[in-house]
Order: structure tokens, then sequence, then C-alpha cells
């Protein structure tokens, strides 16, 4: 699961609901993962910051944004200038995860750029928004019009 900076937040503020769903993931062995662009979005005062620090250091896989051109192509297919939310998509479609967000319509018009292998953006928070109904998305781990140029 790729967790964007909505559910970061979640971690930080202390909600339960993002307490639930860690130990849901990690009782199911379920890996999560984000990316040091959603990370500078949230980071503000590691001081004060400590159950997010200890959620990135102990729990969480941060990929950097290392794939600038497949990012790049798919902000020009869509339309769109958020780079953040676009390595997102990039990243959840080349470790074959869905992406935990509180932007789905943000996600989704990206993910329709990509094509059948998108991933699936679950909306965060939300009460229905349970460990169970999310598995990671069917497929390969790129899509044919993106192949070339995602790592």
């Amino acid at each position: 699961m790729i967790l964007d900076a909505g559910f970061l937040i979640s971690v930080d503020r202390g909600d339960e609901a993002a307490r639930s769903f860690l130990e849901a993931a990690k009782r199911a062995g379920r890996a999560l993962h984000t990316t040091h662009p959603v990370v500078a979005q949230v980071w503000r005062n590691g001081a004060r910051q400590a159950r997010l620090a200890r959620l990135l250091s102990s729990a969480v896989t941060t990929h950097a944004l290392d794939n600038g051109v497949a990012v790049g192509l798919i902000l020009e297919a869509s339309g769109t200038n958020d780079v953040v939310a676009a390595h997102l998509v990039i990243t959840a479609l080349r470790l074959g995860h869905d992406v935990l967000t509180g932007d789905v319509s943000d996600i989704g018009h990206l993910a329709k750029v990509v094509g059948p292998t998108a991933p699936t953006g679950h909306a965060w928070p939300s009460p229905a928004t349970s460990l169970a109904e999310i598995t990671p998305y069917p497929g390969s781990s790129t899509s044919a019009s993106m192949a070339p140029d995602v790592p």
C-alpha cells in the first residue's frame, strides 16, 4: 500500500483510525510505502512529530523521486501538474500496490492515463476504508503505454 500525505497526517495527529489501520497492516504482513515528496509535504518539525518519525523509520519504505521522466510523461498525458500525485501513481504502478489517499479523484485521473494496470486510489479518511477492502491490483507492474519509461 502506498500512503499519501493525508494518512501520514492522521498518524502524526494520533488518529485512532490510522492506528487501527497500521495494526491491521502489521498483522496481515502488508508492506507500507510512501515517497520522499509526500514526506516533504507533511514534515515540519521533527521534535513535534514523534509518531510520524517513528512510523517512517520503522514501518514504511520511502521511495525517492528517481523516475522523473515517467512522472513528467504522466503529467503531460493527464494535463495536470501535481508532481507528488504523479510520482505516487508511478511508484504504485512499479510496486504493484494501490494508493491510500485523501484525493481519490486526482489519483484516479492520473491512473486513467496509465491504463488497465493502473493502481486504484482508496479514500482516506473514510470509515469504510479497512485493510480487508484494499488489495493489490492484478496485472503486470507496467502498462503497455508507459512500459518503456517506467523503471
